[in-house]
């Protein structure tokens, strides 16, 4: 199928509530039952320690999120033994990333003097434009950005260096397990596209600190985690993404940092507190239709970490979820610096997008040079949205809930930041 054939493409998941595996997905469920895994920090830390030869995971707090993440999936009755593996594997796979960190800041101090100055960062609802409008800017090549194979593992393996073609290892490994991801799930690409040149968000670094709403992605819903997290300042974190990127920034300086992610929504007092030069761009976009895209792309992935499960479940955690970052982020603006919040309606920048771009340049104090300008228009020549297809939704159809009532949820924030309507 031709790219041209591929942007008219429409898809439409017409399984969500009576899932119809794949055989991938059925070899991968099969798999995981015939190979049980140790879901206990014990044996996380061991397969971390024989991954990497490391021993110093640093600072010990990090143990009891990981207990919070591994028990929400080990005592669920109700997870696969797929669940039970990815859980797993991601759990040793920050923990490795953790002791690499560790290692190379104890043989490389000097990394904690570098400085972050005046990072951009890219926030907004999930859904509501950010991954689209962060990678635009990302082509501007004076920022310092975060590919995603860059994100699944920071610090390279020591004595790991590019092969002949000049690949980093870490980037070859992101596109074995982007291709592995796509096969279990046909719609990834059209969705949000995890190929490991894609900015990600720095969501990622944080997981290495077993610190933010990563696992609510991956596992559906954690409610007992999201307790745990709500509960917890997260300063210590954004101290700890801070050191990551001096990390990242000594491998490879850039002008400006430019980083992404919807979580940054309701922490915006930590934020300002580890970044108070920030500055941010805040998508606003109809809630509607992101609770709409968020829960149904959740929804199908539950087939492969549920034995059972209620649509209307994901959509009640997914609504409530954006209700919470949308309310945090109205009480919490004023804690930062006077002028330091772009806010950027999605239909606006959709229509107008070098208008948008020239916009948040004036209001980073960075100027759109011709070559800057070049450089953005290139990419956007080379990623025209909808790509990979285009995702069709039905809230009344999959989940028996008229939009009209979910958008009374988001009365309050609509009133401040009215958005056109998009799903009626």
């Amino acid at each position: 199928m031709g790219e041209d054939e591929q942007r008219d493409m429409r898809l439409r998941i017409d399984d969500l509530t009576e899932p119809v595996l794949s055989d991938v997905q059925r070899m991968a469920l099969a798999d995981a039952e015939q190979h049980p895994v140790d879901l206990t920090v014990e044996a996380v830390l061991a397969g971390a320690c024989e991954a990497t030869g490391l021993a110093d995971f640093g600072a010990d707090d990090f143990r009891e999120r990981m207990r919070v993440w591994l028990d929400e999936i080990r005592t669920d009755p109700n997870r696969t033994a797929l669940a039970r593996r990815v859980m797993f594997g991601l759990c040793v796979k920050h923990a490795s990333n953790r002791l690499r960190i560790e290692a190379l800041l104890a043989r490389h101090p000097e990394i904690h003097e570098q400085e972050i100055v005046a990072p951009v960062f890219v926030t907004g609802l999930p859904r509501s434009g950010t991954t689209h409008l962060v990678n635009l800017l990302a082509a501007d090549s004076r920022f310092r950005s975060l590919p995603l194979w860059e994100a699944d593992q920071p610090v390279p393996d020591r004595g790991e260096s590019p092969g002949r073609d000049g690949v980093d290892p870490r980037f070859v490994r992101c596109d074995q397990a982007w291709d592995r991801m796509r096969s279990g799930n046909p719609y990834l690409a059209a969705w949000h596209t995890m190929a490991p040149d894609s900015i990600h968000e720095d969501i990622e670094l944080w997981a290495n600190d077993f610190a933010g709403y990563n696992p609510e992605w991956i596992f559906q819903m954690m409610p007992a985690w999201q307790a745990h997290y709500l509960a917890h300042d997260q300063t210590p974190h954004y101290e700890y993404l801070r050191t990551v990127l001096k990390i990242l920034q000594w491998y490879r300086p850039g002008e400006r940092w430019l980083l992404k992610c919807p979580q940054h929504l309701e922490n915006l007092g930590p934020l300002t507190k580890v970044f108070p030069d920030a500055t941010l761009v805040m998508t606003q976009r109809d809630p509607v239709g992101v609770v709409q895209s968020a829960a149904t792309l959740r929804a199908y992935g539950a087939r492969t970490m549920y034995h059972r499960f209620d649509v209307n479940e994901i959509l009640d955690y997914w609504a409530a979820l954006v209700e919470r970052l949308l309310r945090s982020a109205a009480r919490d603006r004023h804690l930062l610096r006077e002028g330091a919040i772009l806010d950027v309606p999605f239909h606006e920048y959709m229509a107008d997008t070098m208008g948008t771009v020239e916009q948040v340049y004036a209001h980073a104090g960075l100027e759109l040079t011709d070559h800057a300008r070049s450089e953005i228009t290139a990419y956007v020549d080379a990623h025209p949205r909808d790509k990979h297809g285009s995702m069709t939704y039905d809230l009344r159809a999959d989940f028996g809930v008229a939009p009209e009532t979910l958008r009374e949820r988001y009365r309050f924030h609509l009133e401040q930041h009215p958005v056109p309507v998009e799903v009626h």
